[in-house]
């Protein structure tokens, strides 16, 4: 079965609103033991969020005149050209100079939604560059927060389940593809498969599949086949 955002998210959602001051937010954040907050309007709708990132600019340009020609590290630079995640100098500034969420939140905000997979969860903070996702409804309001560490839950799952769930993929090809005789072994979420198949693409078509399931670290396969149907035919010349 998919796990869902639902499935490993916080339910309680700390949050500050575009007024909240640099101090607060500060306590907000240490007192939280978290990284970023989801900023809501006067509506409680998810507008952007506030990082230590965003809150560390003022530190970052605390012995910077405005007017100097100071620029942020190269990968900082980069980081901001190619994921649209972070700012260049201009913008940097900004936030340096800004005493309110509203100033200094990273808008609009990048949020996910109860019922997407983990799987989705960990794509778009790998390709956004961030550790923490508001979850919102279908009215933009905030129901939880999911971060990396959340998502690693779904490798908490015992062996007895990840096993039945590599036996129901095994069933299900055996019932499709004749000649299928595998077993499958799990430990600490390690599957072992052995066995044989009329066909190498079978083997490839299965790792495949366990490969998907929830709580797989690996796959070593020992299957044998008959016919490597995946080898390009020889053309004599």
């Amino acid at each position: 079965m998919r796990t869902t955002v639902a499935d490993v998210m916080t339910d309680e959602v700390a949050s500050v609103t575009e007024d909240t001051g640099y101090k607060d937010i500060v306590h907000a954040l240490l007192e939280r033991r978290v990284s970023a907050l989801p900023v809501l309007d006067g509506t409680g709708r998810v507008t952007g969020v506030v990082s230590e990132e965003d809150l560390l600019h003022k530190e970052e340009f605390k012995d910077t005149d405005r007017d100097s020609n100071y620029w942020p590290p190269l990968r900082a630079r980069l980081r901001a050209k190619l994921t649209g995640v972070g700012m260049l100098v201009e913008r940097s500034d900004e936030k340096a100079m800004a005493t309110t969420a509203a100033q200094l939140m990273t808008s609009p905000a990048i949020t996910t939604t109860p019922d997407a997979s983990v799987v989705e969860a960990a794509r778009m903070m790998e390709r956004r560059g961030v550790k923490r996702l508001p979850v919102v409804d279908v009215n933009n309001r905030p129901v939880g927060m999911v971060g990396r560490r959340d998502l690693l839950r779904v490798f908490l799952q015992n062996d007895d389940a990840i096993a039945a769930a590599v036996q129901e993929e095994i069933d299900f090809l055996a019932g499709t593809v004749k000649g299928t005789d595998i077993t499958a072994a799990v430990e600490d979420g390690a599957v072992t498969l052995t066995g044989t198949v009329h066909h190498r693409s079978t083997t490839h078509t299965l790792t495949r599949l366990i490969n998907r399931i929830e709580g797989v670290v690996s796959v070593d396969s020992k299957v044998t086949w008959e016919t490597d149907d995946l080898m390009p035919p020889y053309v004599g010349l």
